[in-house]
């Protein structure tokens, strides 16, 4: 059980059911977290306007969530990867994708450098170096490109936090964080 409360649609009121009526618009369901974060209005807002904004940025949705599974991954939440595993996968990812992402690497040569320069922006807390930054641009990143990748970092790492600390309720098809499965694709 969720250590905050989930706010239920038709018992929203004001703010929350504005957001959570936009929630249901776009994805056609309000999954535990969107419910969980309505208790704070301001925080499901937050969230809401930075994912839309980067929906609408360079990086495309496959990127995105090739992010978003590294990210969760790494951080050990265990409702974002199975959130963006089920996203990933209604975005084209194969498994195959998605288990290369949950180890930060991808066989595309430009989103392995997209994802193994997020994996450094996180396990070093953004202090990466000069020739962190070199390699993600020779690899064809433009520094607007950069700047995404270091913004999908911080949105995921909140989320992540988010769902921990708050221990959401899983509501996708839950993603086992054991790396298991990942060893044979190493």
């Amino acid at each position: 059980m969720s250590r905050l409360s989930t706010i239920h649609p038709e018992d929203a009121m004001g703010k929350q059911r504005e957001l959570l009526d936009t929630v249901q618009v776009q994805l056609g369901r309000v999954p535990n977290m969107f419910r969980t974060m309505a208790q704070s209005p301001a925080v499901l807002e937050g969230y809401l306007a930075l994912n839309r904004a980067l929906a609408g940025g360079m990086l495309g949705a496959r990127m995105r969530q090739q992010l978003a599974i590294a990210t969760a991954q790494a951080n050990e939440c265990t409702y974002c990867l199975s959130a963006h595993t089920a996203i990933g996968k209604q975005v084209g990812l194969t498994p195959d994708e998605a288990a290369a992402a949950r180890d930060g690497s991808a066989t595309n040569p430009r989103t392995d450098a997209a994802l193994k320069f997020a994996r450094l922006v996180l396990e070093r807390r953004g202090d990466v170096a000069d020739e962190d930054v070199a390699a993600i641009r020779r690899a064809g990143f433009t520094e607007g490109e950069v700047a995404e990748i270091i913004a999908h970092v911080a949105l995921n790492i909140f989320t992540n936090y988010f769902n921990k600390a708050a221990d959401v309720e899983v509501d996708f098809p839950k993603v086992s964080l054991a790396t298991e499965a990942m060893a044979g694709k190493r």
